[in-house]
């Protein structure tokens, strides 16, 4: 299988990476030369230019797109549209808002092209080695890009979940999830960093991740980042927001249905950019080491 992607930033590259290993041949573009480079140096074939990009592929091509959600998603679509032929299948492997995903949907089927929706979870980890993936699109043509995912995802981590839109819709909801679970261990460690008692955080979240009910991913995160340091003392309290978690509550809203643990986390990232908090500390430590998202120094 030979694939076409675009985007090779921090997730872009680990796919490519994991395509790679996995006997799927990639060729790669990126607007910004130290990522081509990056690529490159791993052995990824890149080019500066889509139209030399689609002329490396079989048809139907496959291309999947890596690049923030909103006006550069849509972008990079617009171009898609002009150079691609009917039978071509495109992949937004990005953190879009599902209505913007219906809507490249029902633009792209005007054209004969497919269009797939993925959620993709597992931070820059899982992109790399054994990756979850939740997926949207037409099931006539979802057999011919299965045995993608197959190769990719963790096994049991990838799902066919319906038409065009489900796959960001249950991205966005998994992402307000994962606000909440964060928010939680943020206020713990907030409560214990304040007890009379002298704990260390490391062994805590350690020990925690060993047999408790609470051990987790995201628990193992927590005790990488306390061993880095224990009292996060080098990180401000600011929890920077993608806009997921708001977008569920926005969809919770819509149905009326009550989602306070996921309201109350995404409010207390708004605070957080006013005040320092411990939590703050944690969740932003936490989205450092999972996804490599940028985190303010002291």
């Amino acid at each position: 299988m030979k694939i076409g992607l675009i985007g090779l930033g921090k997730m872009g590259l680990n796919l490519a990476l994991n395509m790679q290993a996995h006997q799927v041949t990639v060729f790669g573009t990126d607007l910004t030369a130290p990522h081509r480079q990056a690529a490159a140096d791993q052995g990824i074939a890149t080019t500066t230019d889509l139209t030399t990009l689609l002329a490396q592929l079989p048809q139907p091509r496959i291309i999947w797109v890596m690049v923030p959600a909103g006006p550069a998603t849509t972008t990079v679509l617009a171009q898609l549209t002009t150079q691609l032929a009917p039978g071509d299948i495109v992949i937004d492997g990005g953190n879009s808002f599902y209505r913007d995903s219906i809507q490249h949907g029902q633009a792209l089927a005007t054209h004969q092209i497919a269009f797939f929706d993925v959620g993709t979870s597992g931070g820059q980890a899982g992109a790399l080695n054994n990756g979850n993936f939740m997926i949207g699109g037409d099931p006539n043509i979802f057999p011919q890009i299965e045995p993608l995912f197959k190769a990719i995802a963790a096994p049991g981590g990838y799902l066919y979940t319906g038409p065009v839109g489900s796959g960001h819709y249950l991205k966005m909801v998994h992402n307000g999830i994962e606000y909440g679970m964060m928010a939680a261990i943020g206020e713990g460690f907030d409560v214990l960093q304040h007890s009379d008692f002298d704990y260390d955080n490391a062994a805590v979240a350690n020990l925690w991740n060993h047999g408790s009910i609470i051990r987790s991913w995201l628990m193992a995160l927590t005790a990488e980042a306390f061993t880095d340091d224990n009292q996060l003392a080098q990180l401000k309290g600011i929890m920077h927001s993608s806009g997921e978690g708001r977008w569920t509550l926005d969809a919770a809203l819509d149905q009326q249905i009550a989602t306070p643990v996921i309201a109350m986390a995404l409010l207390m990232r708004y605070r957080s950019t006013e005040t320092d908090t411990f939590t703050g500390k944690v969740v932003a430590a936490l989205r450092n080491e999972f996804g490599g998202h940028a985190v303010d120094k002291q």
